[in-house]
């Protein structure tokens, strides 16, 4: 389904028809929906007759194929964690006894197999679409394979690449697609949405950053409740308490709960960050943008804290997001995060 925000770029998309070039790489925020705009892309260009709008009809041989998850002439490629989690929000596999931990990155055995398949004719016809989500998560070595298949595409091949961080990517594969930008969606465009999405939509929304399907997530995923105990607990936060905290954020992240919401230490450490920065905003004259309904609070703060404190706050929980994927001890991981933030905001609480 391509979201309402999208529509114009949709149809941009459609008015190409043959002048399309061979790939495209769509950028911008996570939870705007371009993931899915990309796959309606690919369906339209292996429709056999699109149907008015530009929408694949969903009838034809091709559409049916697709949709049962069949299509030869289709590769999906994306990590093997994101795979597996596609799998479980519906079922299947959810009671697999645990194994190793799938790979979040997309691995160059799955570029190989990618170059395989594509060394032969197409099965149903002349076109071939490969959608690459996210693809930043390759590295160096993956990256230049890919690049072969860029710089020397298969005849009727349209690469289609999703990217949230485009400075990851290699500026020669970036060089070889044609970008596409994608804003956060004005206002006007999520009326419709904030009144289906319910009370919590506004809270939600803005600790997304805006991005409407992220927060549509969030609110699936019981968002509403984590968020508030965060803000309670991070609005209480000193020093003297920070490592108790750590403690129950532990059991908070391990309890099963959490692990079925899709709450884990990334996101945590991200709305950690979120605060900080609101807090870094009003001290520096600017506005609250993630925790609008936190403004009281954290102006308070604000108005009692450092510049360089809260800076270097910032700065630092930039750093430590960046292994928390992988953190080696959870427990000292939350401690040092949550003592660090308690020092930094230490003068408020005096």
């Amino acid at each position: 389904m391509i979201a309402p925000w999208l529509q114009q770029t949709w149809m941009r998309l459609v008015d190409l028809g043959e002048r399309l070039p061979h790939a495209l790489l769509f950028v911008g925020p996570a939870g705007l929906g371009k993931r899915a705009l990309a796959e309606e892309l690919a369906a339209r260009l292996l429709c056999d007759a699109p149907a008015a709008g530009g929408r694949a009809c969903g009838h034809c041989d091709a559409c049916q194929w697709r949709m049962s998850g069949n299509h030869p002439d289709l590769h999906l490629v994306i990590p093997a964690a994101d795979a597996d989690d596609g799998e479980s929000a519906e079922g299947e596999g959810a009671r697999e006894p645990a194994t190793k931990a799938k790979s979040s990155q997309i691995v160059i055995e799955q570029i190989r197999d990618l170059q395989s398949a594509l060394s032969v004719t197409g099965h149903h016809s002349a076109r071939r679409v490969v959608v690459i989500d996210p693809a930043e998560a390759m590295n160096v070595f993956t990256a230049n394979a890919l690049l072969k298949l860029l710089e020397e595409p298969p005849a009727g091949c349209v690469f289609l690449l999703v990217s949230s961080a485009p400075r990851h990517l290699l500026p020669t594969i970036r060089s070889r697609c044609q970008q596409w930008m994608f804003a956060r969606p004005e206002a006007a465009a999520l009326a419709h949405w904030r009144v289906h999405a319910g009370d919590e939509s506004a809270s939600l929304l803005a600790v997304c950053g805006g991005m409407p399907l992220a927060a549509e997530r969030l609110a699936a995923a019981g968002g509403a409740a984590l968020l508030e105990r965060f803000v309670r607990d991070v609005g209480q936060l000193q020093t003297a308490n920070a490592l108790r905290l750590a403690g129950q954020w532990e059991a908070w992240l391990k309890a099963k709960e959490s692990a079925a919401a899709g709450f884990g230490l990334p996101q945590l450490v991200d709305w950690m960050r979120r605060w900080v920065c609101d807090l870094a905003a009003l001290r520096l004259g600017g506005r609250v943008r993630f925790f609008p309904a936190q403004e009281g609070l954290l102006s308070a703060l604000a108005g009692r804290v450092g510049v360089a404190a809260v800076s270097n706050c910032y700065n630092e929980f930039a750093q430590i997001g960046r292994v928390a994927q992988h953190p080696l001890n959870l427990r000292l991981f939350l401690e040092d995060m949550l003592l660090r933030y308690a020092r930094a905001t230490a003068g408020a609480r005096e």
